[in-house]
This record gives structure tokens, sequence and C-alpha cells, in this order.
């Protein structure tokens, strides 16, 4: 079975690019469009969050200040992302990643689409400002990890952020 942590030693390199592009379209650049784009050169061990070689995002953002919630923030994105033909066929032989694992790839890009809203609560508790926001969100992912064996799968998740 192939083993990338055999091979490791310090001093390697991993090539890569990204690009972020962002078009605020209205309300002070709260509403808007963006796209992200990601290339790898899939030879190196993963090292980071996640084993992806190829990327392309696509989303928008709106504000809330169309329907009378000047803080609120509606967004959706779509995400492909792909890996590179060395990765493939090294966890294809069995090899695992650094998060990739499963002793077999049927391979096909992973597909996400992500939809979320951020609710502002509170700004301030009498004297003492404060901030509370709450942001349920869906994602729909095919493929996932890679592997047109695995689901699709789909998720909720609520993210709490309190500042004061």
């Amino acid at each position: 079975m192939p083993n990338v942590a055999a091979s490791a030693r310090n001093g390697r390199h991993k090539y890569g690019f990204g690009i972020n592009m962002e078009q605020p379209l209205a309300d002070g650049g709260e509403t808007g469009l963006f796209m992200r784009l990601g290339w790898n050169d899939g030879k190196t061990e993963t090292f980071t969050f996640t084993e992806v070689d190829q990327l392309a995002t696509l989303g928008g953002q709106l504000s809330g200040a169309r329907w009378n919630r000047m803080d609120d923030r509606l967004g959706v994105a779509a995400v492909r992302e792909g890996l590179s033909a060395p990765h493939r066929e090294y966890l294809a032989a069995g090899g695992c990643g650094f998060v990739l694992c499963d002793g077999r790839l049927n391979y096909a890009p992973e597909q996400i689409l992500e939809v979320y809203y951020r609710a502002q609560f509170l700004d301030s508790i009498g004297k003492f400002p404060m901030r509370l926001q709450l942001s349920p969100d869906f994602h729909y992912v095919r493929n996932p990890g890679y592997n047109q064996d695995r689901g699709p799968v789909r998720f909720w998740s609520l993210r709490i952020d309190i500042q004061y």
C-alpha cells in the first residue's frame, strides 16, 4: 500500500496559485458576487486543511437591507473541487492522504452547494456593546471525498458569533 508519509522530508515544495475576485454591486458593498479559482501541482503530500488540487467557486451575497434587516446577509455558493491525476492514482491504489483514506477511489470531482443566512440580533445591552449573530448553513455535497461511490450528503450547521 502506498504511504505518502514515507517520502516526507523537510524542504519539499508544493506549487500552486489562487485567484479571488469580488464585485460589490450595492448596499455599500454588502451585496455582490465573488469567484475563486485555485490550482496546485498535486504531486506533493497535503499539509493543510484539505486535499484539493483544483478549485472553482462562484457565489453571491445579498444584504438584508432588501428586507429591512440591514445587518443580515443571505449567501449562496457553488463549488467544484478536483484532484490531479497523480493524486487520484495514489488514492485509487489505496494510499492515504492528510484527510482521505477510504482504501479505494472511484474518482469524480466533489461538487458543493452552500446556502447560509446570517442574522444579527443584538448591537448592545444597555451601555455595553455586544453583537450576537446566528447563521444557519446548509451544504449539499455530491461525490464527497472525490468518490462517486459516496453521497450525496446533506447537512445543516449553525454558527454562533458573540462579541462583547
